[in-house]
This record gives C-alpha cells, structure tokens and sequence, in this order.
C-alpha cells in the first residue's frame, strides 16, 4: 500500500533558483520520458546587471523597512528573478539573470509597504510583489523602460495568522504567510483552509489571491478567490480594506478588482478567507473509464446534479499510459483513461457520497481501481514539480499550460490544443507527447491542464514559443479563457486583451491609474 499523506502537515520549502523545493528531494527522470532523452541543459553561472540602486533610494528604503529589511547580494537577488516557467528556468541555467531586481525589501507590516511604494514612486522604482515567486507565466518580470531599477518587495516577514473567528468560520492572515504554514496554524485549532495546489510547498496567501490560485481540493472547497471574504491593498496612497460582509448589494464587489489583479493596482498585505473543520474521513479512490469522452461525461454529470466529490480530476489516455510522476498503480492492464476521485468531511457523508459517485462511475462504464490509485496519486502529486529538474537535465523539455470552457467546448478545444502543440513541435523536429487532465469542475464546464513533453532540441525557448503560440491561437478561435489558475504575467497579455476586449482593458487601465497613478506596479504585467 502506499503510505498516504497529509497534506496540511507539509512542510514549507525554501525556493532556490533555479532548482525546486528541497534540493535533497532525490527525484530521478522517470522512465517513462527515456524516449525524448537529448543533450541535457548545462548549468552556468548566473550573470547580473550590477545592481541600478542609488545611494539616495538605498537609504530611503532602509529608513522603511531597517538595516535587516534590504538585500543587494547576488543570491537574494537570483531568488527573486523571474519565475518556474520552463523558459525562466532555461534563461538561468544558461547564466541569464538579466531580469534581477535591483534590490529585495523584506516589509514587516501593511504600514511599511506602503511606505515602500511611497518610496519606490519618488525614486522611480519598479515594485514586484513576491511571496512564494512560483508563476509560471512572467508574472515576476516587469517592463523596465522608463524606471531607474526594479524591487522585489517579499512579504515572508508577514506570515501571522491574525485572527480566526470560530462562529462565522473565517480567519485573517497576513498575505506573505505559506500555504503550509497557514494550514500548520489552522490545525492546531481544528480548521483547514483546503487549499493544495501543486504549488503549494512553495506558495503563499497572497499569491493565491493576486492569481485566482485553484488547489486540488476545488470541487469541494472552491478556488481561492472563492474563499476570500475580505482582504487589504496597499498603495502609494494608504491603505484599501474590503469586504464587511459575505455578500453584499453596495455596488460593484471591489474584492473582485484585487483578487487576479496580480500585482499590478498594489500589493495586497492581509487576507480573510472561510475556513472548515478538519475533515473526520478522507477517502481517496481511482476508476478506469474506457475513454476520455466516457470519463468526461461522468464528471459533467457529477458537477450538475450531484455528488460531488472534494476531489475529481480525469486524466486522458496518454496521461494515464505515461504516467510521469508514476502516482498511480493501474495493474497489468495501463488502459484507458483515470479518474481520481476524493471525499472529505463526516464519516457518514462521505459514504453517501462515495457511494452515490460509485453509481454514476458504473453507470458510464467505469471500472472501480479501489483506494491504491488515489492514495498514491494524492501521495505522488507533490512530486510533480521536482521531475522538471531532472529532465531539464537529460534533454527533456516540459512544460504546462491550462484553460477552461463550457461543457458543450470541451473536447472541441482540448482536440484544437493538442493539434496545434502537436503539429507546431514536430515540424521544429521536437515530436511531442500531449498528456490532458480535466482537474476543476463546475456547473457549466471545467478546466483542461495540458502537460508537453518533447526532445529539448537546440532552441527550445524559440522551438517553446512557437508552440505556446499555436495552442493561444487554438485556445482563443475555440471561444476558451487563455488561463483558468496560472494568471495572465506577460505571457498571456495580449491573448488576455484580445478576450476582455478594448473597453476591458480601459477599464482596468482606468482602475490602476486610479490605485496605482505613478505606475510602479508590476508594470507590464496584466496591463
């Protein structure tokens, strides 16, 4: 059997470029990716710009945030650069920190964040939030053109639990406070926030909320920014608190402006989310449908008229035959497609639910795995994000990009995405495998994760490009959103304008003139 784990005892890992998590982990290449082996990725030396910080503005920061609140040396200022793209790990690994922030400020409290901005503004500094730095998508590369320098402001200082209110099930947190650490100090009270996102060893609160992060525990606990009931911006002008209720008819609900606004109207500094009872009974289980379309229809009918489970995610055909972080046990027969499906809460609800999803799963022809299959999926998921390392190494390029659409689309996009990554790759001499998995369900449609993997080649930043290109384009002419949790950064910018449309983008234009009028704010990204 494997031996399951609890997600909300994981410990918090300190990031180091360009490495994830814990460089101790010991993970090897799976077997399963041998056939895209090439040369491997060399590491170089990282190479900085010498640091653009006047004395003037080094000063001025210090006075903010004290002698201990400032880093200018060449390691914090690595672990501050870009983000865990594939693309912003190959520009490391062959020496490029071009896009190192200046300087690393490390703020106490919401006060001296803005006292920050404040400064940033005077001194014409570009400002970048940073609390656990895992985007994928350029979200910590800001457009320096018309600023003296770049700050990455890190917010680990702020990392208390506030307050939990018992009777109304909410707690306060500052945002630079981990997810691991969140879910630490919850427990000890009884609680859990529910939230796991593969990127949760590293991630923080904060993060979250500027992302509209979704964990693996959707469908029974929501997305972040379904959690949040109130939160705190901070600006060059103060302050800006939200939310005095659950809901709310005083106009347009201002939360929503904050939560996704990645950085880029001010940093947020507090949030307050609902929080649940640690669950009696955790039951994890898998299934084998015979197809994608089979799998699918099961899981719609699930989000529609119910049960749902805590946790439901699909794996297509080829996910499921290659099976990189080998989670999951299927015997002798690696067939179909996998679903995993989780239940969590009272010992008596789960069984009712358990078994009613059991119904729906036969009755679309599935196959029951039992409670191996699951276990070693939720076990296994966490070592997902160390297997890149590895394959980086041996040549092997991989890479995730994500959306989400109506039902009715659903296999209409994931077919357009998958042509179009597989068919831009090969032509640049790079045959890919397109693994697919539905991981977010709702009423009226769901989320498809695709995961690339193909021969590194010789440009795989250009070879990359190309094909995160392709598949946008297939995204967009398919009427699907350019992201459902990995944000917009840069990387999704001009896809992200041309869905929102012209006005859209004046609106929000006209929002960050308003929060953020000397425009220091992760500038270039969103906007």
């Amino acid at each position: 059997m494997t031996e399951s784990v609890d997600e909300t005892a994981l410990a918090t890992v300190q990031m180091h470029r360009p490495r994830w998590g814990d460089p101790d982990a010991g993970i090897e290449m799976p077997s399963a990716a041998s056939q895209f082996v090439t040369e491997g990725a060399s590491p170089r030396a990282a190479v900085l710009p010498a640091a653009a910080l006047t004395e003037a503005a080094r000063a001025a920061l210090v006075a903010v945030v004290g002698p201990d609140g400032i880093d200018v040396e060449d390691d914090g200022r690595v672990d501050h650069t870009r983000g865990y793209s594939t693309p912003d790990l190959l520009r490391l690994l062959a020496g490029d920190a071009s896009d190192a922030p200046d300087a690393v400020v490390y703020p106490a409290d919401a006060d001296a964040v803005v006292g920050v901005l404040r400064t940033c503004a005077r001194h014409r500094l570009a400002v970048v939030p940073f609390t656990g730095g895992t985007s994928v998508v350029g979200g910590l590369t800001p457009d320096r053109a018309g600023f003296v320098g770049v700050v990455s402001v890190d917010l680990r200082r702020m990392d208390a639990l506030v307050e939990i209110d018992e009777i109304s099930r909410i707690a306060t947190f500052q945002a630079g406070i981990r997810g691991t650490r969140a879910e630490e100090l919850l427990r000890t009270a009884g609680y859990t926030l529910g939230h796991f996102p593969q990127s949760y060893a590293g991630a923080g609160l904060g993060g979250y909320a500027a992302t509209r992060s979704a964990g693996q525990s959707s469908a029974g606990y929501g997305r972040f920014d379904d959690m949040v009931e109130g939160l705190t911006l901070a600006t060059g002008d103060g302050l800006l608190t939200l939310g005095t209720a659950p809901k709310s008819a005083a106009g347009p609900d201002l939360r929503q402006v904050v939560l996704g606004s990645e950085g880029a109207f001010g940093i947020i500094t507090e949030v307050r989310v609902r929080i649940h009872r640690q669950p009696q009974v955790r039951v994890f289980e898998g299934w084998r449908f015979p197809d994608f379309d089979a799998g699918a229809d099961a899981l719609r009918r699930l989000a529609q008229d119910g049960p749902m489970p805590t946790v439901l995610r699909l794996s297509d055909e080829v996910e499921t035959a290659l099976n990189l972080a080998d989670p999951a046990r299927l015997g002798a027969d690696p067939g179909g497609c996998l679903v995993v499906a989780g239940f969590e809460g009272a010992a008596a609800d789960v069984r009712w639910r358990q078994s009613a999803a059991a119904t729906v799963f036969s009755d679309a022809g599935a196959q029951s795995l039992g409670a191996e299959p699951g276990e070693a999926w939720r076990t296994g998921r966490f070592r997902g994000p160390y297997l890149r390392d590895p394959m980086l190494a041996s040549g092997v390029l991989v890479e995730t990009l994500e959306t989400a659409c109506f039902w009715s689309r659903l296999h209409q996009v994931k077919q357009a995405v998958t042509a179009a990554l597989t068919e831009t790759l090969t032509a640049a001499g790079a045959p890919p495998a397109v693994l697919c998995h539905i991981s977010h369900v709702y009423h009226s449609g769901a989320s498809l994760y695709f995961t690339v993997v193909a021969p590194l080649g010789d440009d795989p930043l250009i070879t990359w490009a190309q094909a995160k290109s392709a598949a946008t384009d297939a995204i967009r002419a398919t009427g699907a959103t350019i992201t459902h949790h990995h944000g917009v950064g840069r990387d999704h910018r001009t896809a992200f304008h041309g869905e929102i449309g012209p006005l859209g983008v004046e609106i929000l234009t006209a929002i960050k003139t308003a929060l953020d009028p000397d425009g220091i704010c992760n500038p270039g990204i969103l906007l």
